[in-house]
């Protein structure tokens, strides 16, 4: 488990030692250059441009919400897997909501952002800090324009040049990233750095004589809530701590060398400024060819933990070295998923998704050990102990659904990490968090998905923490109403009165505190498989009453199905339906979405879904409605189980073919190669999932929905020393129906996959055939479902 211990560190302490910097490598192609990549080097088939334009399908057209949804909010992210800080390009200076910090379409090149941007969200960054360079005068702060001939980007190094001024390369770890400038021609160059303070809050100061051959430059951006008790003080701070490798700047050039560059002799204490706070800015005369590197550290902590992460992760100034590292590590991360394939177009989109997903949740422990406390607690650093880091930023409405439960079957380690890490949230603020970012509470979205994650870990056999601890917390969730300070302050679920008491929430009840404030239909659902998720921890611990309880609430869905229209709706205490009912538009009781969306988000019992709809029959029969009148959007979450849905009908050929059709219509490789948010990761593990050839709609079972893979051969390791290998045969390039599922050399009769095969390991042989085939079409073949009967016919 983890330990407490407070610390106080002054911030002026840490100004009185040094620290070392960066490491990386060269990489100078165009993008153009690099058609092939050997087998070995994943990391080179990822291109992290990819969602940092809109996208422009029909489907993300049709359903955004004001068109903020239709943006892959990506940024080309540097940095280590699931590291605290992520540095980036930036073509804008901002921390404002809904603004990424690089936006493929933007003219300008404003720098380099240390960034915590929340990978592919519509939310806000927070506690970043900017480096911008700029040559000839102070005043050429719009001169680099974003050319994207001149830049590379990869997940261990990004790279532009200015032609006539500049060129520059960046590398980053988990908390420090490194920059090399190399001069263009002889010439002054700025080194601005600034707190991104919107609230012109942040502090910067510089102290070139800690060192004798270094500038060293310090500060913190603080850090504001969002959503409940939006843009006050969230408790912590950005730090940085950032060293160049030459103090010889211009305050310390003689006389001569100064009359070299005219506009700096009367210029002698530069201050910059967009409006956006105070700066520090460093002053050099360089000649063609010279190069200066400059390196960060950062912390949530203190300046003296960005410092010493500094000096942990880049103690020195060799670049190259650094980056190769890198690479080295994203390579073995990327590699856990092996895909072979002649198509080199489906491999870079492949394993792009798998870096996009590899983003958050964000790592909040430093070097030391130490973090800031939760939602602002009164101790202003706590201390891990040995067995696990500390983790933040869980969009846990988006990846509960897909991309923790890819961590489930590759990374166990983290996931453990993470379950920790919502547990010390949960002793310091007393509720488990529904939404927990920015280290804070928050009711961001809806759903209590902390439960459907923690249930899910466990279920897969990942219990590296103590149940009993954690339980209390998901049990207070799901049966006590915070007071109103805490409730407004995010936590509990919204609504739970209303939810307990007639065992949906009616329209009636708008629900003020929170971000999306009615949605009580969306809310319905979502607590109900809630429920379900913790009936089954209840259960293993022994809890009857509550399994009982839970197991009893986890229908609660039924009460919102007016099987009248066949779907789900807006019901008020009286009983009566809300009106007018227009199931393809969007409706203000659900969540993002329209009825005939939601209707489908039953992921605990989809067999009791179709019996309500009157059988199978009619259930197959209102998926294809959906689809013919594209009424399924893949670019937002709700839907996302709904394609795999047919494996519980007569029909699982329907699966393969919405599923390969998605693959091919709403992911590409190009800057527009997402089509909506990627949302912590979520859409890109939907991905990395269906392009595999499985999915867990109901990822608390450990059943996984099969599909037909994209690829020839895929290996998965587990993560424990075994492996999942997919061999795929076709009967011609074309095929996508599944004819035929062997397992471990014998007959697999089933349309899904079980939760030991990624414990245990295995081989999986798939026969794939030109037309649609009768594979895996019977009642015994298809998932169970919380219904334990056989579903109509």
């Amino acid at each position: 488990m983890l330990k407490t211990k407070r610390a106080s560190l002054n911030i002026q302490s840490c100004f009185s030692t040094a620290a070392l910097l960066l490491v990386g490598i060269l990489f100078n192609r165009p993008l153009a250059a690099q058609k092939t990549v050997p087998q070995e080097n994943y990391s080179d088939y990822v291109e992290p441009l990819a969602g940092t334009a809109p996208a422009t399908t029909a489907a993300a057209k049709l359903h955004s919400e004001a068109g903020s949804e239709k943006n892959g909010n990506t940024i080309p992210a540097v940095g280590l897997p699931f590291g605290m800080t992520q540095f980036t390009a930036q073509t804008t200076t901002s921390e404002q909501k809904c603004q990424s910090p690089y936006v493929y379409n933007d003219r300008l090149f404003k720098g380099f952002r240390a960034s915590h941007w929340l990978s592919g969200s519509c939310t806000q960054d927070y506690g970043s800090t900017s480096v911008i360079a700029i040559t000839g005068s102070l005043s050429d702060t719009n001169s680099l324009k974003l050319d994207h001939d001149q830049e590379l980007s990869r997940p261990y190094l990004y790279s532009i040049a200015f032609p006539g001024k500049y060129s520059v390369k960046l590398t980053g770890s988990l908390r420090s990233g490194i920059w090399e400038f190399t001069m263009l021609k002889t010439d002054s160059l700025f080194i601005v750095i600034r707190p991104n303070s919107d609230f012109n809050q942040g502090k910067i100061e510089r102290n070139s004589k800690l060192v004798s051959k270094e500038a060293v430059v310090y500060g913190y951006n603080p850090v504001h809530r969002i959503y409940q008790g939006w843009g006050a003080y969230a408790g912590f701070n950005g730090y940085f701590y950032l060293q160049a490798s030459s103090a010889k700047d211009t305050m310390n050039l003689d006389a001569s060398a100064k009359q070299k560059d005219k506009k700096l002799a009367d210029e002698k204490d530069p201050v910059w400024s967009d409006n956006q706070g105070a700066s520090v800015v460093l002053r050099y005369y360089l000649q063609k060819g010279e190069k200066l590197l400059v390196k960060m550290g950062t912390s949530f902590s203190s300046v003296l933990d960005a410092r010493l992460n500094l000096e942990g992760e880049i103690p020195d100034w060799n670049f190259t070295r650094k980056a190769q590292e890198n690479k080295q590590i994203w390579d073995e991360a990327l590699g856990k998923v092996k895909v072979f394939t002649p198509d080199i177009r489906e491999k870079r989109i492949f394993y792009t998704s798998l870096y996009h997903a590899f983003q958050q949740p964000r790592l909040f422990t430093d070097i030391s050990g130490h973090y800031p406390a939760f939602d602002g607690g009164t101790k202003p650093l706590i201390e891990t102990a040995k067995q696990g880091n500390y983790y933040d930023d869980f969009s846990m409405w988006d990846i509960y659904r897909a991309q923790l439960p890819l961590l489930m079957i590759i990374n166990p380690t983290l996931v453990n990490d993470l379950v920790g890490s919502l547990m010390l949230k949960s002793k310091e603020g007393g509720w488990l968090p529904i939404f927990p970012c920015w280290n804070s509470y928050t009711a961001a979205m809806i759903g209590d998905h902390g439960t459907a994650f923690i249930a899910a870990a466990y279920q897969r056999g990942i219990r590296n923490y103590n149940l009993s601890e954690i339980y209390p917390y998901m049990r207070r969730n799901a049966f006590d109403s915070s007071d109103t300070a805490a409730y407004a302050k995010g936590k509990g679920r919204r609504a739970l009165k209303s939810y307990l008491q007639y065992g949906y929430i009616p329209m009636e009840d708008k629900i003020p505190d929170a971000f999306h404030k009615q949605e009580q239909v969306s809310r319905t659902l979502e607590y109900a498989y809630d429920d379900y998720a913790l009936s089954i921890l209840a259960r293993a611990l022994g809890r009857k009453d509550d399994y009982k309880t839970l197991h009893e609430r986890a229908f609660n869905y039924q009460h919102v199905f007016d099987s009248a229209v066949g779907m789900v709706r807006g019901k008020f205490v009286s009983g009566r339906w809300s009106t007018p009912f227009e199931p393809y538009k969007r409706a203000a009781y659900i969540t993002e979405g329209t009825p005939a969306q939601y209707t489908f988000y039953v992921p605990q019992d989809i067999r009791g879904l179709a019996r309500l709809m009157g059988g199978t029959v009619k259930f197959e029969r209102q998926l294809d409605q959906l689809f013919k009148r594209n009424g399924y959007w893949h670019g937002n979450e709700p839907g996302h189980q709904i394609p795999f849905l047919y494996n519980y009908t007569a029909a699982p050929y329907k699966t393969q073919m919405e599923v390969r059709r998605i693959l091919a219509s709403a992911y590409g490789d190009g800057p527009g190669g997402l089509d909506g948010n990627d949302d912590a990761g979520q859409m890109s593990a939907w991905y990395v999932f269906a392009a595999l050839g499985f999915y867990p709609v109901d990822p608390v079972s450990g059943q996984y929905i099969l599909c037909s893979p994209l690829f020839d051969r895929s290996v998965i390791n587990l993560g424990n020393g075994k492996e999942v290998r997919i061999i795929t045969h076709k009967s011609s390039e074309s095929a996508l129906y599944i004819s035929r599922v062997a397992l471990d050399g014998q007959t697999y009769p089933l349309n899904y996959l079980k939760a030991d095969l990624f414990i245990r390991g295995g081989r999986l042989d798939i026969w794939l055939a030109q037309s649609p085939t009768k594979w895996g079409n019977t009642p015994p073949a298809r998932p169970s479902s919380l219904s334990d009967s056989a579903a109509s016919k």
